[in-house]
């Protein structure tokens, strides 16, 4: 940006702080002292700010507050041979830990979803201006949830989200992370390196020396969020928790063979009983009808199967389809 659009941007009441070229990104850093004359020097330098803007701005204005923006070279963008848009990483130093959300709520049609992943070296990150809560977990679910549990816990957390007003943020993971080992039970993908994490911000974690590698607490929190139920920024803080923590559903498979044993008929009664308990876990964390739920898991009304029915003459000889 030359001497003369910073001349215009001076006269606006608006300061070029720090301009930087990145690959595909041209990128400012802005104060102003108020929200108005931001709005309108945005808008003139062919930014797309959403209508209301000036009262959000003013309000980060009165706190002090940097505005990071950004434009896409597009013939940069197809020279590097990239087809999409790639994550930007900032850096910076401040004493409030807090993650700017109202601006984009100003002209958003309905709610938002956010997922904020957090690495730090003392413990478990929650927020401080709105509740922290755990979705449900350790909690026994029939069989046949396995195939469709995307859609499952889409509807637990619906449910889980309603029955917080609509205004909590919900703690689903929280794990220390060591460097080349495994991190979670069961561990479903790869661990992390060293140099991942510490491309990924935790610049304590280190590649050599003594003390080496070292541990991050990765905290993973959901919000959904909008201007009626989440009316500040998200302000946070870390805790000493270290605690490792999921949420985490589990899946009985019962024994379904032929063979006989003195006792198999107790051993059934007490699958029964969890059949029953996965049900009512079912129902309360997708406000299903219990009956609808006996249905779909196939039993009768004392939660067994008609192959655990059956007596041992009529699984022999295939004769366990009766009613």
């Amino acid at each position: 940006m030359d001497s003369s659009t910073q001349q215009i941007a001076l006269k606006a009441g608006v300061q070029i702080e720090a301009q930087y070229k990145v690959d595909e990104y041209d990128i400012l850093i802005l104060s102003a002292s108020e929200g108005r004359a931001l709005d309108k020097w945005l808008h003139a330098n062919g930014y797309n700010i959403p209508e209301g803007a000036p009262r959000v701005l003013q309000s980060y204005i009165r706190q002090g507050m940097y505005f990071f923006v950004a434009k896409v070279d597009l013939n940069e963008q197809q020279r590097l041979g990239y087809t999409y848009l790639r994550p930007i990483q900032v850096a910076y130093e401040s004493p409030k830990f807090m993650l700017p959300i109202r601006l984009g709520m100003v002209n958003a049609e309905g709610s938002q979803e956010m997922f904020v992943f957090t690495l730090t070296k003392a413990g478990r990150v929650e927020s401080t201006n709105y509740r922290t809560v755990r979705v449900p977990t350790d909690v026994d679910i029939p069989e046949f949830v396995r195939p469709e549990f995307t859609s499952f816990y889409r509807t637990v957390f619906d449910k889980r989200y309603d029955r917080e007003g609509k205004s909590a943020i919900f703690l689903e993971y929280c794990w220390n992370i060591i460097p080349n080992q495994p991190s979670c039970d069961p561990c479903t993908a790869p661990y992390l390196r060293p140099e991942e994490l510490r491309t990924l911000g935790a610049l304590w974690i280190t590649t050599q020396g003594p003390d080496a590698p070292g541990s991050a607490v990765l905290t993973r929190l959901h919000l959904r969020y909008d201007k009626d139920h989440f009316p500040e920024d998200l302000a946070f803080q870390v805790t000493a928790d270290r605690e490792n923590w999921q949420a985490r559903y589990v899946l009985h498979h019962p024994y379904a063979g032929t063979d006989e044993c003195p006792q198999l008929a107790a051993y059934r009664r007490t699958v029964w009983d969890r059949r029953k308990k996965e049900a009512e876990n079912y129902c309360d964390l997708t406000g299903a009808r219990l009956e609808d739920v006996r249905q779909r898991m196939g039993v009768a009304a004392d939660w067994s199967t008609t192959a655990e029915s059956a007596t041992w003459w009529e699984r022999l000889w295939g004769a366990s389809d009766r009613k």
